[in-house]
């Protein structure tokens, strides 16, 4: 059996945890963020393109969770 379905990169963006917010791209830690901007940065130097990143996971917080540290 031949799965064509493509690849997808499992983006993790962790719980706060002092304003700051752990990201892993497929299990390997790439950086910390603490706020959207960082976080389409790291993306962006990662490769990863907006379809990319479509299913992020958020843990703990969604994309508008941004807690000051």
């Amino acid at each position: 059996m031949n799965d064509e379905t493509p690849a997808r990169t499992r983006v993790v963006v962790e719980e706060p945890l002092d304003g700051r917010r752990r990201v892993r791209i497929d299990g390997e830690d790439v950086g910390v963020v603490v706020n959207p901007d960082e976080l389409r940065g790291l993306l962006t130097r990662a490769g990863l393109t907006g379809e990319d990143t479509r299913l992020i996971d958020w843990q703990g917080g969604g994309p508008d969770d941004w807690p000051a540290a």
